[in-house]
C-alpha cells in the first residue's frame, strides 16, 4: 500500500508519521516566518477531537525547537478549525514549553494561549513577559507582542466575565 494514495483522514492520522510529510522550517534572516507542511496541519484539522490524543504524544516527544512549533502550530490551527478540547492539554502537553528562551516558541505558545484562555497559563506567560523585558531572547522580533496581546486577553475576558456576573471585583 502507497501512503501517498490514502484519503481516509483517519488512517492519516494513524500513519502520519510515515506519510512523507516535510519537516517544519524555522524563520531565517530573509524569510522572517516558519513553513509547516499544510497537509500534515489538515490531517490533524480534519480529525478534530479524535487528532487530540495523536497532537499530546507530539508536543510530548517534541525535543527541537521546531518539533514544538510545528505541534503548537497544528494546536492552533486546530482551534481556529473548531476543535474542542485543546485547553485540556495544559499540563499534558503544553506547560512544559512555559519556560523555553525560544522566541518562536513563546510566540506560538502564547498564540495557543490567547485562543483557549486556560486560567493556568496566565501567570506563566506574565512570567515569560517579565522575563524577556529583563533578558529578551535573541531574535530579529519581538515575542513580546504576541505575549502581551495574548496578557490583555485574558485582562479582557476577566473584565468581560467580571460585567457578565454583575461583579465589581476582577
Amino acid at each position: 500500500m502507497q501512503v501517498d494514495k490514502i484519503t481516509n483522514p483517519i488512517a492519516k492520522l494513524y500513519l502520519i508519521d510515515s506519510m512523507g510529510y516535510k519537516k517544519a522550517e524555522m524563520p531565517v534572516k530573509n524569510r522572517p516566518y516558519c513553513i509547516f507542511d499544510q497537509d500534515k496541519v489538515d490531517v490533524f484539522v480534519k480529525n478534530k477531537e479524535r487528532a487530540l490524543p495523536k497532537l499530546t504524544n507530539m508536543l510530548q516527544n517534541a525535543k527541537t525547537e521546531d518539533e514544538i512549533v510545528e505541534g503548537l502550530y497544528i494546536a492552533d490551527r486546530m482551534i481556529d478549525g473548531g476543535t474542542k478540547g485543546i485547553g485540556d492539554l495544559y499540563y499534558k502537553a503544553f506547560s512544559r514549553f512555559n519556560e523555553s528562551r525560544s522566541a518562536n516558541v513563546q510566540t506560538f505558545l502564547s498564540g495557543v494561549y490567547r485562543k483557549t484562555l486556560n486560567p493556568d497559563a496566565f501567570g506563566p506567560l506574565v512570567k515569560m513577559m517579565c522575563n524577556n523585558f529583563i533578558d529578551p531572547p535573541k531574535s530579529n522580533f519581538d515575542p513580546n507582542e504576541e505575549v502581551g496581546g495574548a496578557v490583555i486577553e485574558y485582562l479582557r475576558d476577566a473584565v468581560k466575565q467580571s460585567k457578565k456576573n454583575n461583579s465589581k471585583q476582577i
